[in-house]
Formats: C-alpha cells, structure tokens, sequence
C-alpha cells in the first residue's frame, strides 16, 4: 500500500483531478486540464506492472473506494494506471469520459510549469503544517533579508523542503525558528524582490543573477536556481556603506598602486573571500583622491558609488550591456581612466582587460584562484598554447599587482582579511615573460621592502597580533606544514605530544 498511498497523499495535497502512471512518461497530475509531473523518472512496462499488480491486490479495475475525506476511482489499462476523484453523484459513464488519452501530445511547457514532490504521508503533513505559517502562502524573503542584514549574516540560503540557513562568520547557520520552505510559496516570495527580465530569464534557463536593494538597510545580490528539491536561491549582502581601504587593512603597497596611470590589478580568492568589498574600497580612495573617469562592468551592481573627485558609469551586465567583453569594448570610446571588471570569465574579456592595461589605462579585475603564482598561470592557461607567449609578453608588460586574499574567524568573532600581495618589478615581469612563474615566490620572500607578502606571512601577523587563532589559521593556509613551523619558531604555539593540534602559549 505504501507506493500507492504516496500516489493518493499527491493527489489530494495538489488538489488534483486525476494522477496516472504511464509507460514512457514520467507520472504526472491533471488539474484544471494541466498536466504536472510529479516525479523526472520515465516509467517502464516492468514499473507499471509492478504497481498494477499491487493496486489490483487491493482494489477492483474501475472501483470507486475512499481516501481520506475524498472518494478515489481507480482504473487500469495496458499502459496506464490512474487515481482520479470521483463525487458521490457522477455516474460511471461521466467518470470515464475523463479518461486520459493515450496518444495526446501535451505541450512541453506545461511539463516545466510546475513540479510537484510526492512524499510519505508524515513527511506531506510536516510541509502542510508549516506552509500554513506563510501569509498566503508566500515566504516573505525581505523579512528574512532584514533579519540577515540584523544577524550580521554573509548569506541567506533558500532551499526548498529545508529551514532558511544563515552564513554567519563562515559558518553555515539553520534558522529552525523558520518552518520548512514550501517550493511555490519560496517561487511566489521570490518573484517579490526580483526584476522581472530575471523571473523570465528563471524560466527558460532555470538560473538567474541580479541585485536587490532595501533601501536604508542593504543591497543584496541574489542567484536564483532549480534543483532536485524545487526552487532556491542564494542572497548575498552588500552593505550599503562602502568600507574604506584604510579600515580594510588593504596594504599600503597596494594602495600606491591605485595612483598608477595604467596597468592591471588582479584581486583574486576563493568565492566569499571579500574580493568585491576590497575592489569597492579600491574604487571608492581613487573616486576620493583621483579625478578620473571610473567605469564599472558587473553582474550584478553590487556597491553603488556616488561621484566624489571623479565621475563613475556603473554598468550592469544583460542590464546595460550584453556581456563584459561589448562592455570592455565600449569603453574604448568612452574615454575611461579607471576601469573595474567585476569578473574576467572568459577568454575575451581577459584579453581585452590585458590589452587595454597595456595600453593606457588602469584596469582591476577578479579571478577565483588563492596564490599570486597561481593567477599568474590561470591567465595564461586560458589561451590556447599557440598564444601563450605572446600573451606572456603581453602580461608581462600590463600587470602591476596581484591581491590574494582569505577571510579568516576574527577572534571574538567577525571577520578579517589575510592577504598575499605581489608587486611586480622587473625581475618578476622577466620571469613572466620566460615563463619561469615559480620562481615568483622567490621574489616575494626577498622583496619584503617593496611591499610583497607572502600569505602565510599575513597568517602569522595576524595570529601574533591575536586577531586570529592560531588553528584557523592553519586551517586556512594552503601550505599548512610550513606555516606550522614557522608559528612553532616564533614561540607562538607548541605541539600538543605526538599529535597535530597546537597549543597557543
């Protein structure tokens, strides 16, 4: 009876008319004339006969019995199976001409319409019990973002069937205040806050990116996607004050950077390592000590500048322009000093950022990789091998600086930025141009005057100033042993026996 129940919960939870299972289908729901599947498995012959066998130990072909507070009829064919709600007063003539066609060819939009999750019964009667917290059956995402905005939260994450989760100081917090999220009240609550190009965008694709805003409070960016639960979605905040470079910590080697009339900046880490916030503090010491001309190319806008010194064109990709590379392109006639590239993706747009370094003006853009030789490589492992030399000389000539950054726990909570810095002389620009990247670090270790850091120097200042513990900092060094040693000769923690936990002294 189990499988069968499931079927009947289904039914009667999307107050359905008729839900069949058919050979070379996935089983599917009819309400209001719409077809809805219920499940992405393609039934086989073997899979129906198993049911049917299962449904006629039980009930008679063409029997109406109750279920619940409904009455169910339950008929069977070679190929199909189907449950369909009967009334008390229909005949058995009326009942059968709501048979399901065989043969009918139902459009495919009405497959992607909606999709309907069949649970247990326990499982149905949780999600109705929680659903019934919504207003209307909608989730309301701007008091969760408020909220967020008033924990102190990185992130909000929006599953369906599970509890809103927080990121908070790097740790993944479930809301259990919250109920169970149901998938069409999270869609109705999403559709609230999100443009309409982007709910479009959702349904032909099943993804979307865009920016938010409550004003007075934040702005957030937020993804929306699909997956094997229902609809979810990310948010991401932006605080709507921009935080200064001085009170970041950026290094002041790479703040003389921002005066240089052209080259190529990289801020580079891991996703939710805080290269936009970093960026936007970059931007906002030039828009405050510059009179340049700043241009932005993102997806979305995410911290909003207002004009100081300078003059700034935000420009949000799909929004005011195709793509980044048209973007880039653009701004060759439009007279830019300054140009951001909230993320170098693809091929193109690298080689137009490059070019356009090389060729007069200051460009700063993202990558996602945690070492300065690692961008290094990245760039020129992008193009295929037949280029790579020229766009070694290319690189060679039009980077200035690369920004690895970490977000470690701040002890007493919070959050603090280390960093590796490479500032790039002629020696580095040489090895680039030889292809002779690992000797980079080498550099970096003995041009401590002109500013390079390597990262787990920016660990162990951090942990010797008591900002952070000394375990996570190893946690997050990529070249864990050797920070260990180097945090064990300071005397700033001791091995612990023959184990590898440390003791801070």
């Amino acid at each position: 009876m189990k499988n069968i129940e499931k079927l009947l919960d289904a039914l009667l939870k999307t107050n359905g008319d008729v839900i069949a299972i058919k050979v070379g289908e996935a089983t599917f729901i009819i309400q209001n004339g719409i077809k809805k599947t219920v499940s992405k498995k393609i039934i086989s012959q073997e899979d129906l006969d198993l049911l049917k066998d299962e449904c006629l130990a039980v009930y008679d072909d063409n029997s109406v019995f109750p279920y619940q507070d409904a009455l169910i009829r339950f008929t069977s064919g070679s190929s199909f199976i189907k449950f369909e709600i009967a009334k008390e007063d229909e005949s058995k003539e009326e009942i059968n001409n709501s048979k399901i066609d065989e043969n009918e060819d139902q459009d495919e939009e009405l497959y992607r319409e909606v999709v309907v999750k069949t649970e247990s019964k326990e499982e149905s009667s949780n999600k109705t019990h929680n659903t019934e917290n919504y207003s209307h059956g909608i989730v309301d995402v701007k008091k969760l973002m408020i909220e967020m905005v008033e924990k102190k939260a990185s992130d909000l994450h929006l599953c369906s069937g599970e509890h809103p989760v927080m990121r908070i100081d790097g740790d993944m917090i479930l809301q259990t205040q919250h109920p169970k999220l149901d998938s069409d009240a999270l869609l109705e609550g999403l559709k609230r806050v999100t443009p309409e190009k982007n709910i479009l965008e959702y349904i032909e694709t099943y993804d979307t990116d865009f920016g938010f805003e409550i004003e007075g409070l934040s702005r957030f960016r937020g993804n929306i996607f699909a997956d094997h639960r229902g609809h979810g979605a990310v948010f991401r905040q932006i605080p709507s004050k921009i935080i200064s470079a001085e009170a970041l910590n950026v290094p002041k080697s790479v703040i003389n950077l921002l005066g240089s009339p052209k080259g190529l900046i990289l801020v580079t880490g891991p996703t939710g390592s805080g290269k936009s916030t970093t960026l936007a503090a970059m931007v906002d010491y030039i828009n405050s000590n510059y009179r340049k001309h700043i241009i932005t190319i993102e997806d979305p806008v995410e911290f909003v500048h207002k004009n100081k010194k300078s003059i700034l064109n935000q420009r949000e990709v799909s929004t005011h322009t195709k793509s980044f590379s048209k973007a880039l392109r653009a701004a060759l006639r439009e007279d830019p000093d300054v140009i951001l590239v909230g993320e170098m993706r693809d091929l193109e747009t690298t080689a137009i950022a490059i070019e356009m370094a090389a060729t007069g003006h200051l460009v700063m853009g993202t990558l996602h990789t945690n070492t300065a030789v690692g961008t290094i490589d990245r760039l020129i492992d992008q193009f295929p091998t037949n280029e790579q030399q020229q766009i070694k000389m290319m690189l060679s000539d039009a980077l200035i600086g690369v920004v690895s950054q970490m977000l470690c726990k701040k002890s007493g909570g919070g959050r603090i930025a280390a960093y590796e810095i490479l500032i790039v002389n002629p020696a580095v620009s040489n090895l680039i141009r030889e292809g002779k990247n690992f000797q980079i670090t080498s550099v970096m270790e003995t041009g401590k005057k002109t500013g390079n850091k390597l990262m787990n120097v920016s660990f162990k200042e951090l942990v010797a100033d008591g900002l952070v513990e000394p375990d996570e900092a190893l946690s997050r060094s990529i070249d864990r042993n050797e920070l260990e040693k180097e945090l064990i000769e300071s005397g700033l923690i001791k091995m612990n026996g023959e184990s590898d936990h440390v003791i801070k002294f």
